[in-house]
């Protein structure tokens, strides 16, 4: 099973929030979410751990696509402007650095017009071991 059908079918926080990782490779992830009413805060617009939980499936991705577990030990968030109920929304995540041990990575999370929502960088562990299928 390769590192989009695990996390796909394991992850499951990811999965319950509408997560779901659409392609992944070697230097970029790829996961998407439609904003629905359960996503919503008391503004009315999308819950910031609602983008987090998106943009942090495309960084588990990413890290752990060579098959050796990679758990995150760094995140950073910064919101730009708010999703609604109904954006499609696709996180993007691009490795900065592939290091053996301290992978870094950054993803935008933009809507279906291409706006900028959130700009995320993470920062992981690669331990010892493989990711378990």
């Amino acid at each position: 099973m390769d590192i989009q059908e695990l996390l796909n079918k394991n992850d499951r926080f990811a999965a319950n929030a509408g997560c779901k990782i659409k392609e992944v490779d070697g230097k970029h992830a790829i996961a998407v979410m439609t904003v629905t009413r359960e996503h919503l805060n008391g503004g009315m617009v999308c819950q910031g751990g609602a983008l987090f939980t998106l943009a942090d499936l495309a960084i588990a991705a990413l890290m752990n696509y060579t098959g050796q577990l990679t758990l995150g030990i760094s995140s950073s968030i910064m919101f730009v402007s708010s999703a609604k109920e109904g954006d499609e929304l696709r996180a993007e995540a691009i490795s900065v650095a592939d290091h053996h041990k301290i992978p870094t990575v950054e993803v935008r999370v933009t809507n279906q017009d291409g706006h900028l929502i959130c700009h995320v960088t993470g920062i992981g562990y690669r331990k010892n071991m493989k990711v378990i299928g």
